[in-house]
């Protein structure tokens, strides 16, 4: 009888029983392997940093260089082969172009000989006397080095050594000092071969360079609109909400039809010489298909969900009831966006250091280039990955600090007496225990976006040549990812806030979210899925605004300028920024759907084990129950009455 009841016992250990929902009880270290595989990446990502600041040279890039391996405005170290090098350019501070009217570029090298001068010709100068008279006045040479300006106009190949001629009026060009010459000849000339014959950076940057102060005037547009988009959430209404979806659809038709109509100027624009206003032209009508489809397929979506706009406003009114208990969540955004941007100005600032990072080598004539050093090629793919990996950790932070507060608030028995700084005490869970959780969510969503990106860039490569079932199968790899990805950041926003509730790891936390939400799905998923639609409007309103400003400005310069990479960076980042403030309300959102199906498996509303939810809420859900109910009754009648709602009458 020992025997049997022994192995009844150990049978009955064998049995899985289901894991207990314990909010806020519990509280353990989780994923700490993760947290330590974290410290030894950005390890490297140190060492990194420590090589571009001892190996490269980001005085080149900033200030400048000549053909003979001089940083302009500095003190120069002599490279061996080159006579003309090591020379003290401190007061020469400007870069000259010799030939600045017929630049080419042969082996992504310019042709023209670029010398460091002390200033820019500002008058056009027509003979080798005046070039001469210019030196001796201004004490800017505009010849070779080694020629003294005493012989400008006395040996017979002064001409080889010195800027062709006519030298074309010129003015520095800000915070980089390079002479960029002022006729409109010139100016056409030297503009199309620095932004149509380099490579896609430079031509990035050239087209932000170009149009800088509309770029910051419209990236402060963008921050405006959504701190004016957040702070309508935070008051919404049912007339605020069909307010806000007229504008939404007059905008969206508006820009529409703004990019079609500039499509169709550019066209009947006969002085259209330039590759520049040719790719302008391109991108105009690729953004005019794109636009006009994502116009198309957000009415149609409006048009469905339009009778759940009363439910989705009572829901975000809950929400917002949620903020309220915390209000500084409304601003927690801004210190993540402050931490991303110093991580980004960091990351560019030892990327640009990588890229300079270069052994000097002395070719024909005794000019000097910069060959990028061995091993610098890793270097960066390992740099790109901590980009990646850091950005996507810190956004990981904000969503598990949004959500602990919100468990915070709603685990809370007496409603009327909120806990205290529930926003630091989130942060200090998080720090203290839940790193790990956070880095190995954030790896998963790496591990998705670096393929997404090779497939990008083999597409961008194969564009130029006829495979295009090459192009087709990355094109649908590349939504196969956005999708896995999308699929995987709302996995995580879950996981983080199972782990804010039972202290849970990461993987733990993701299935046990997954089958509690698989099990109140009924409840009010719908109303929820298009609480998110109307956040995602705002978003939407916010970019189509800063488009339509940046069409507006950018199109009073279309000539000179590639201003469709600008415009498309603009709209980025406006899209970003709305996503961080917005997303606060996504949060809040999600995270109170968790709460409210764990305060359902945990209690039964009875005098011993009642909800967590306050009364409000509490007719919120019935109402959504209700609703449900009747829509699965006249289903069930439909069903019942077969075929009789089709005969005729």
């Amino acid at each position: 009888m020992q025997c049997l009841g022994a192995e009844h016992l150990d049978s009955a250990e064998r049995i899985p029983t289901q894991r207990q929902w314990r909010p806020q009880i519990y509280r353990k270290c989780t994923d700490t392997a993760w947290l330590f595989l974290f410290f030894l990446f950005w390890t490297g990502l140190v060492f990194i940093m420590g090589y571009s600041v001892a190996a490269g040279a980001t005085g080149r890039l900033l200030f400048g260089y000549d053909s003979f391996g001089n940083v302009c405005g500095k003190k120069n170290s002599p490279v061996e082969g080159a006579p003309l090098s090591g020379q003290d350019m401190t007061q020469k501070k400007h870069v000259f172009f010799m030939n600045s009217c017929n630049l080419e570029v042969k082996d992504v090298r310019l042709s023209s000989t670029v010398l460091c001068v002390s200033s820019c010709p500002e008058e056009q100068l027509d003979t080798l006397e005046e070039v001469q008279l210019f030196a001796n006045t201004s004490g800017s040479f505009l010849c070779v080095y080694n020629l003294n300006s005493f012989n400008y106009t006395q040996i017979p190949n002064a001409d080889l050594l010195c800027p062709r001629l006519p030298v074309p009026p010129s003015k520095s060009f800000p915070l980089f000092n390079r002479c960029i010459p002022q006729t409109p000849e010139c100016y056409s000339l030297f503009a199309s071969v620095l932004i149509n014959d380099v490579d896609s950076l430079h031509r990035i940057l050239s087209g932000i360079m170009s149009g800088r102060d509309t770029v910051l005037g419209l990236c402060i547009l963008a921050f405006a609109l959504s701190l004016a988009m957040m702070f309508t959430f935070r008051f919404i209404t049912t007339l605020l909400v069909h307010i806000f979806i007229a504008l939404i659809v007059l905008g969206l038709l508006f820009v529409c039809s703004v990019l079609w109509w500039l499509y169709y100027d550019y066209t009947n624009d006969l002085s259209i010489e330039l590759d520049t206003e040719r790719e302008n032209m391109k991108c105009l009508l690729g953004f005019a298909i794109v636009s006009t489809v994502i116009t198309a397929v957000l009415l149609i979506l409006i048009y469905v969900l339009r009778k759940r706009i009363k439910l989705t406003v009572e829901l975000l009114q809950v929400t917002n009831k949620a903020i309220s208990s915390s209000p500084f969540l409304l601003f927690q955004p801004l210190w993540t966006f402050a931490i991303l941007i110093f991580f980004w100005v960091l990351w560019v600032a030892v990327l640009l250091s990588l890229g300079t990072a270069g052994a000097a080598q002395v070719v024909e004539g005794g000019q000097v280039e910069y060959k990028p050093l061995s091993g610098i090629r890793y270097m960066w793919w390992y740099h790109l990955i901590g980009l990646i990996w850091t950005s996507e950790f810190i956004l990981a932070c904000q969503q598990m600090a949004v959500a602990g507060t919100v468990v915070t608030c709603y685990f809370n028995r007496n409603k009327s007496d909120p806990p205290d700084r529930p926003i630091l005490s989130s942060l200090s869970i998080l720090f203290c225990y839940h790193q790990g959780t956070v880095v190995k969510g954030s790896f998963l969503i790496t591990v998705v976006r670096i393929p997404r990106a090779v497939l990008m860039y083999v597409y961008n490569t194969l564009k130029e040549k006829d495979g295009a079932l090459s192009r087709c199968m990355s094109q649908c790899c590349c939504c196969c990812f956005w999708c896995l990805d999308k699929c995987l950041r709302h996995l995580n926003q879950n996981a983080y806030t199972t782990t804010a509730i039972n202290g849970t790891d990461f993987c733990t936390s993701a299935k046990d979210a997954l089958k509690l939400l698989s099990k109140n799905s009924s409840h009010f998923t719908s109303v929820n899925c298009f609480g998110d639609f109307i956040i995602f409007l705002g978003k939407v309103l916010v970019v189509c605004f800063t488009v339509f400003g940046g069409l507006m400005a950018f199109n009073y310069h279309r000539v000179l300028q590639v201003w469709a990479v600008p415009l498309l960076l603009v709209a980025f980042f406006a899209y970003l920024v709305a996503h961080s403030f917005l997303s606060v309300f996504e949060t809040v959102l999600d995270a109170l759907f968790l709460c409210f199906a764990v305060d359902l498996e945990t209690n039964d509303g009875s005098s011993e084990k009642p909800y967590f939810m306050d009364q409000e809420f509490l007719n919120f859900v019935k109402r959504i129950n209700k609703l449900n109910t009747r829509a699965q009754r006249n289903k069930n009648s439909l069903t019942s009455e077969e075929g009789t709602e089709l005969r005729p009458l």
